[in-house]
């Protein structure tokens, strides 16, 4: 048996994916929640599965709920449900450790299997979204550039994509205010980048992650 939360702002969607997923025998919804934080707070108190997470949503988006819990709760699984055939959002999502995106297009024979899919280790994108996806990650693949900066580096320049100051980004590293600055100072030599805003530009379009 499979406990399952269901993320979503609108009760009656949410009353809706309960009915629908609890057909199956071996799926639970044993919590609800209207918003990311809501989310967090749900998989800290009690013992959840798998994740059912809208993304739009008041107070925290799914995306950001994805990327907190996937750190803090690896082992939990995630599968977005959205209106927004969104490539970025998927993107996005996969990336932070999403195990699986549909949309809400799908029936409920689909996202059992989807259930499923994620438990046996898969990771079932809804058809429309792979077909956005594809090409996108496929010209990634061919831009993937050989990147000259070391693993301390390039935790930096993910932090500076991420609009980090600073503080942050040394609070984050444990390192002091003084070594971020001179790490910068590098980065933007070995990159021949002239500022942070550079830099900044540079992890987004390069994907550092």
């Amino acid at each position: 048996m499979w406990n399952i939360l269901i993320v979503e702002d609108q009760s009656i969607v949410r009353q809706g994916l309960k009915l629908m997923l609890e057909q199956d025998g071996n799926i639970r919804v044993v919590a609800e929640a209207s918003n990311g934080q809501e989310a967090i707070k749900c998989v800290e108190e009690q013992m959840i599965d798998l994740v059912l997470m809208d993304i739009r949503m008041p107070v925290m988006n799914g995306i950001e709920a994805t990327r907190i819990i996937k750190e803090r709760f690896p082992q939990v699984k995630i599968l977005i449900l959205t209106t927004f055939n969104d490539d970025e959002y998927a993107i996005q999502a996969l990336k932070y450790g999403a195990n699986a995106f549909l949309l809400k297009t799908s029936d409920s024979q689909t996202l059992i299997e989807a259930v499923y899919s994620c438990f046996r280790g898969g990771l079932p994108i809804h058809e429309e979204v792979a077909a956005k996806m594809m090409p996108r990650l496929l010209h990634k693949a061919e831009k993937k550039l050989d990147i000259p900066l070391s693993s301390r580096e390039l935790a930096i320049t993910k932090l500076v994509g991420e609009g980090k100051t600073n503080k942050e980004i040394a609070a984050e590293l444990y390192l002091s205010i003084g070594t971020v600055k001179n790490h910068i100072t590098q980065i933007l030599q070995k990159l021949e980048l002239r500022d942070r805003t550079q830099l900044a530009i540079f992890a987004v379009k390069n994907d550092i992650s």
